[in-house]
């Protein structure tokens, strides 16, 4: 049998999701870096095997798969050794993490993705600042931060949809809100700390795939630093200045 290979970069939220999955699992893979930051998204060897040129992708002996979504629904149906509460067997906890999902897409990533490219990351990806759409970013996120604390965090389990354990759901979606690390402190603090049961959530998930997931997490850390340095400095986010990530 070939070695499952994942293709990624640890910078994505969406990739270190995949990761940390496969290294819970004891899913033996080898990880292929695909840098965003040299575009290598757009190779023709990488669009060989995701034509719409996004990260993460698989192979898996014949099969080609991309979005992290489908990937991680597929990994826990095609090997034996994942535990169950990440994507149980029973048909109605499924059908609710996909919903999960689907809602996440246009919701909780749209708003997180797009406030922290619009106000911090973009120059790094070749992109300009833009404060009207990290402002509009920013409006989405705060909305789907309330939906998880209202909704999908109800009652007092420690994951989605009332679960004690974690499933694919809570891995994706914070993920996602990890990425908010790269932003000031206290623009984080400020987007985040009204939201306690959301932060209790990270926490769980985060405790719950210990060691991976801060192992998987270190890029982005240390990226968080840079920006944290160069703010100090007073070189960042003016015109004309490219950081490097």
């Amino acid at each position: 049998m070939m070695k499952l290979k994942v293709y990624a970069d640890r910078m994505s939220q969406p990739s270190r999701a995949v990761i940390i999955f496969c290294k819970v699992n004891g899913i033996q893979f080898d990880e292929v870096l695909i840098s965003l930051a040299k575009r290598q998204q757009l190779s023709p060897e990488f669009k060989d095997i995701n034509p719409l040129g996004k990260v993460p992708a698989i192979v898996d002996g014949r099969l080609k798969l991309f979005e992290s979504h489908a990937i991680l629904i597929y990994l826990s149906s095609a090997f034996p050794s994942v535990a169950d509460h990440w994507y149980p067997n029973d048909l109605s906890k499924r059908a609710k993490i996909h919903s999960v999902l689907d809602w996440h897409h246009t919701n909780l990533r749209r708003g997180a993705a797009g406030y922290v490219l619009n106000s911090v990351l973009g120059p790094a990806l070749g992109l300009p600042l833009n404060p009207k759409a990290a402002a509009e970013a920013e409006q989405l996120l705060t909305k789907s931060l309330s939906t998880l604390e209202t909704f999908w965090l109800k009652g007092n389990a420690k994951f989605l949809l009332g679960s004690n354990q974690p499933s694919i759901a809570d891995l994706s979606l914070v993920c996602e809100l990890m990425q908010l690390q790269v932003l000031d402190d206290k623009d984080r603090l400020r987007l985040l700390s009204t939201h306690k049961k959301v932060e209790q959530w990270i926490e769980n998930t985060k405790k719950a795939t210990m060691p991976h997931f801060d192992e998987t997490h270190e890029i982005l850390f240390k990226v968080k630093e840079g920006f944290q340095k160069r703010r100090e400095m007073g070189t960042l986010s003016k015109p004309g200045l490219q950081p490097k990530i």
